[in-house]
C-alpha cells in the first residue's frame, strides 16, 4: 500500500471530550508547515510551497484540497485574494496547545539570564524593584517585544515610618526600606483623631519596626494592640492598624507594573496593518487597569500561560499575544508575573521556556 492510500482517513474530526481538533497525520503535517512557516516569515503559505517541504509525497493539488478543509474549520484563511493562507487565531491556539514542540532555553540565553539577574541581584544595596525591572529588560531584549512584570510593591526591610498630615481627613503614610526604597499611600483619618496622633502613631511605630520586614512588623504591632500593651488611646491604635492594612495585600494598588521595550515592536513592521495593530497595542498597555487584571489571572494558575489575540478583551483589537508565567518568594509564594507581550507571530517555541526559566530564575534570587 502506498503512503498516499496509507493517509487516506476522514479529514477532520471533533473530539467532543475536549473540544479540540484532532487532525489525521496529512492534515497535521499540513497545519503544522503552514504555523511555523508564517511564524517563521510573516508571509501566506502557499499549496506549492508546502507540497515541496512536506515529509510525505503529495501534489499541490492535493495540498489545496486539505488547506480548503483546513479553512473550512477556521484554522487558516487567505489574508487577500489569491493569496496563500496563514492561521487564523483559533489555529494558532490549537497549535500551540497541541502540536508545538517546546524545547529547553538556548544555552547563551540561560547564561546571560544567569549573569546579569543574580550579577544585579548580588550587588550592594540592590533594590527588589530593580531586579524585577533588569528581568523586563532582559525578556524585552530576548525576544525583541514588550516585556512586562508585574509584582507586589515590595520594601525589604524597614528603616522608618511616618503619618504626614494632608488635611483634617486625610494623612500621606510614607514607608522606607533599608535598601533605600520609598513607598507611600494615603489613607483616610479616622473621625475626631487629634491632631497630635500622627506623631505619637509615626515615634510608636518607628521604635517598634526599625529592621523588621513589613509582615513581621504587622504581626509584632497586632500582637501588642491585641494584647493592650501599647500606650496608644483607641483612635490612635486605629489610626495604626489602618495604616498597616494599607500593604495587606491583594489591593490593585499595591501592585506595580513594568512594561520595557515597547519601541521594539516597531522593529518587524511589514504592512500599514501591522502598524495600525502596534498603535492599538500600545493604547492597550495604556491601558493598566486592564493588563494588571489579565496578569493577575495568569498568578492563579501554575507554569506558563499564554493568552492568544481575541481570547481576551484586552488585545480584541490588536490581536496580540501574552506569554507570561509567575514567581515566587523565598516562602514560595507567588508574588508576581512576568512575560512578554507581541505580536501573535511569535516564536512561540523559543519564547515559552525563556518566559519559564526567567520566573524560576527571578524565584530563586527573591529566595
Amino acid at each position: 500500500m502506498s503512503k498516499r492510500q496509507e493517509l487516506r482517513a476522514p479529514a477532520l474530526e471533533l473530539n467532543q471530550a475536549n473540544g479540540l481538533l484532532e487532525l489525521n497525520e496529512r492534515y497535521r503535517e499540513i497545519f503544522r508547515s503552514i504555523v511555523e512557516t508564517y511564524l517563521e516569515t510573516g508571509e501566506p503559505v502557499g499549496s506549492r510551497h508546502l507540497s515541496r517541504q512536506l515529509p510525505m509525497t503529495l501534489s499541490p493539488a492535493s495540498v489545496r484540497n486539505v488547506m480548503s478543509d483546513l479553512e473550512s474549520q477556521g484554522l487558516i484563511y487567505a489574508p487577500h485574494v489569491s493569496a496563500g493562507r496563514i492561521p487564523t487565531q483559533t489555529g494558532l491556539r490549537l497549535f500551540v496547545d497541541g502540536l508545538l514542540e517546546v524545547g529547553s532555553i538556548e544555552e547563551t540565553e540561560r547564561e546571560q539570564l544567569e549573569r546579569q539577574l543574580l550579577r544585579d541581584y548580588h550587588r550592594e544595596h540592590a533594590v527588589t524593584s530593580e531586579v524585577l525591572a533588569e528581568a523586563g529588560d532582559l525578556l524585552s531584549g530576548l525576544s525583541r517585544c514588550a516585556g512586562v512584570v508585574l509584582a507586589e510593591k515590595q520594601v525589604s526591610r524597614l528603616k522608618h515610618i511616618e503619618f504626614v498630615s494632608l488635611d483634617s481627613k486625610r494623612a500621606l503614610l510614607v514607608l522606607a526600606g533599608d535598601d533605600g526604597s520609598v513607598e507611600n499611600r494615603v489613607l483616610n483619618l479616622p473621625e475626631g483623631l487629634p491632631p497630635q496622633a500622627l506623631v505619637e502613631a509615626t515615634n510608636y511605630l518607628n521604635a517598634k519596626i526599625r529592621g523588621v520586614t513589613l509582615p513581621e512588623a504587622r504581626e509584632k504591632i497586632e500582637g501588642e494592640l491585641k494584647a493592650r500593651q501599647a500606650e496608644l488611646d483607641a483612635l490612635t491604635a486605629k489610626l495604626v492598624r489602618s495604616g498597616l492594612a494599607q500593604w495587606s495585600g491583594g489591593r490593585e494598588d499595591n501592585r506595580s507594573l513594568i512594561v520595557r521595550g515597547q519601541s521594539r515592536l516597531l522593529n518587524d513592521l511589514r504592512a500599514v496593518e501591522d502598524l495600525e495593530r502596534i498603535r492599538l497595542l500600545f493604547e492597550d498597555l495604556e491601558s493598566q487597569k486592564a493588563l494588571i487584571h489579565l496578569l493577575d489571572l495568569a498568578e492563579k494558575a501554575e507554569g506558563v500561560r499564554i493568552f492568544i489575540g481575541s481570547e481576551n478583551n484586552l488585545f480584541s483589537l490588536s490581536g496580540s499575544s501574552l506569554i507570561v508565567a509567575p514567581f515566587q518568594d523565598h516562602e514560595r509564594k507567588i508574588v508576581g508575573v512576568l512575560g512578554v507581550i507581541g505580536p501573535t507571530r511569535l516564536n512561540y517555541g523559543r519564547i515559552i521556556p525563556m518566559v519559564d526559566f526567567t520566573a524560576k530564575l527571578v524565584s530563586r534570587v527573591l529566595a
